[in-house]
């Protein structure tokens, strides 16, 4: 049951409306920045700290499993006190980890300081429940743009951080950029962000936290680690069955609360279910696809016999291009979700990410050929990033736009560590011997390739076809901002949005 927020100071009129959303695009953008920053400085950071390749996995997975444990309940918290001071509480938690992981003495330090900045994983369904409240008819041309800003900030924060490393040749000092900035966040959020309206009744359900945290932390953990721990690893095995049991016995308290945490009737019968799946699918692809594909354009022909042979300059140049692409659409798909239906603009989203793949299997040495099909997968993505949680956040009770939001996010995360362990394998499964002698080299062929490929191009018909299987709300009427009279803008006053 929702309640309305405590009276208290509110921003009104469509201002104040364009401006809070132009600041958490600001914010988003920047959030892209922090995820894409990391990954580019892995060697660098094993250096700093003496740690192999093996312990570097612990720099995203520190922060991935993190995020499952605390997007679900920071967005259950904005539900029921208000979703900007969640959004503040959450800014000030990234920019401590940010300022641990620039002055962390020791990798254990690090590793703590990255575990601290998952609640950056929370500012997106935060905003979304802020963009919604303050406007419903306009949420999703303002979540487009919030998701395009993120996709765009990853990639510029992956070339940004290469270069200024490369200049600089002090990682400290590189690391301490996020740090900074965030700093700067929180003022903004605190002084520049209206608050929600509407509140979740009722008591927090933190049995139903803990075990939807413990479950998915302990089955993902499993999952993301089962290459390092092997596949027929006990332990691998206890964690992955364990946490399945938790979500089990998770969703039996959940049908049982008063309140809980999530209400499984949204998702088996409030039209939230499909499009998680969707996402999931969605995710799958990405994160799986994109390693892949890089990996074969760095690939030299004369070694290994495939590949492109790009340097990482260009490989960083042709992301930036096709996270540019994704961008642009994430920004019109409101738009063309307008002209042919949400479920239309699935659907092309879902062939264009199909047909991206299918070119990489048929022209792999077609330089123009491979590098257009990146910037058609792009548009294909940005058409779903933008259109699918606008779906989800448009088919939430207004009381549960938070939660809805961070079980849309987290499906991805959990797509990314499930994507990451499964196409590790399928890799591994095509491994070949390039060379001989001591200079002999084990790497994966170009069957490999062929295999991720084609299940992400199935993935993509998959999000196609069951688009079609969405039911879409209705469009939201017009009508005008509320403006309090004695505050009220002559100039706006009468307006709709």
């Amino acid at each position: 049951m929702a309640v309305p927020a405590p009276p208290g100071k509110t921003i009104s009129g469509r201002t104040a409306l364009r401006g809070a959303v132009g600041f958490l695009v600001v914010m988003e953008l920047g959030s892209g920045m922090l995820q894409g920053w990391y990954p580019v400085l892995l060697a660098a950071i094993g250096e700093e700290f003496g740690v192999g390749a093996a312990q570097l996995n612990w720099v995203s997975a520190a922060y991935m499993l993190a995020t499952v444990v605390c997007v679900p309940i920071l967005a259950k918290l904005g539900d029921r006190y208000g979703h900007k001071r969640l959004l503040l509480i959450s800014t000030a938690l990234v920019a401590l980890g940010s300022i641990v992981v620039a002055i962390a003495p020791s990798y254990e330090l690090f590793l703590v300081g990255r575990a601290l900045q998952a609640p950056l994983a929370a500012f997106l369904p935060l905003e979304f429940a802020i963009v919604r409240d303050r406007d419903e008819k306009s949420a999703g041309r303002s979540i487009g743009k919030l998701v395009g800003a993120l996709t765009f900030g990853a990639a510029l924060g992956a070339l940004g951080s290469g270069l200024l490393f490369g200049a600089l040749g002090d990682l400290r000092a590189v690391l301490w950029l996020p740090a900074i900035f965030l700093l700067i966040c929180v003022p903004v959020v605190a002084f520049l962000v209206p608050e929600t309206t509407v509140r979740a009744a009722g008591k927090t359900d933190w049995l139903g936290a803990s075990l939807l945290g413990i479950g998915l932390l302990a089955a993902l953990g499993g999952i993301s680690n089962a290459s390092a721990w092997g596949w027929t690893n006990p332990i691998t095995w206890v964690a992955i069955l364990g946490g399945v049991a938790l979500l089990v016995v998770w969703v039996m308290v959940e049908k049982r609360v008063a309140h809980p945490l999530i209400d499984i009737a949204l998702l088996t019968k409030g039209g939230i279910g499909l499009p998680i799946i969707i996402a999931f699918l969605f995710g799958a692809q990405l994160f799986g696809g994109q390693t892949a594909s890089s990996v074969y354009v760095l690939s030299d022909p004369d070694a290994v016999g495939f590949g492109l042979g790009f340097t990482a300059a260009t490989v960083g140049v042709i992301s930036l291009a096709a996270a540019l692409s994704a961008f642009l659409a994430s920004i019109v798909g409101d738009r063309v979700a307008g002209r042919i239906g949400a479920k239309g603009a699935i659907v092309l989203g879902g062939v264009l990410v199909a047909g991206s793949y299918l070119a990489f299997i048929t022209a792999p040495t077609v330089v123009a050929v491979f590098v257009g099909s990146m910037v058609m997968g792009g548009l294909g993505n940005g058409l779903l990033i933008s259109v699918l949680p606008t779906i989800v956040v448009r088919r939430a009770p207004a009381d549960s736009v938070g939660i809805a939001s961070a079980l849309y996010n987290t499906s991805r995360t959990a797509a990314g560590a499930v994507a990451g362990a499964v196409f590790a394998l399928v890799m591994d499964s095509f491994l070949m011997t390039v060379g001989t002698g001591d200079t002999a080299v084990t790497t994966t062929s170009f069957g490999g390739y062929v295999a991720v490929w084609s299940i992400c191009a199935a993935i993509g018909v998959a999000i196609a076809v069951l688009a079609l299987f969405l039911r879409v709300p209705a469009p939201v009427a017009e009508t005008p901002l509320p403006i309090p009279a004695a505050t009220a803008d002559p100039v706006l006053e009468g307006e709709t949005t």
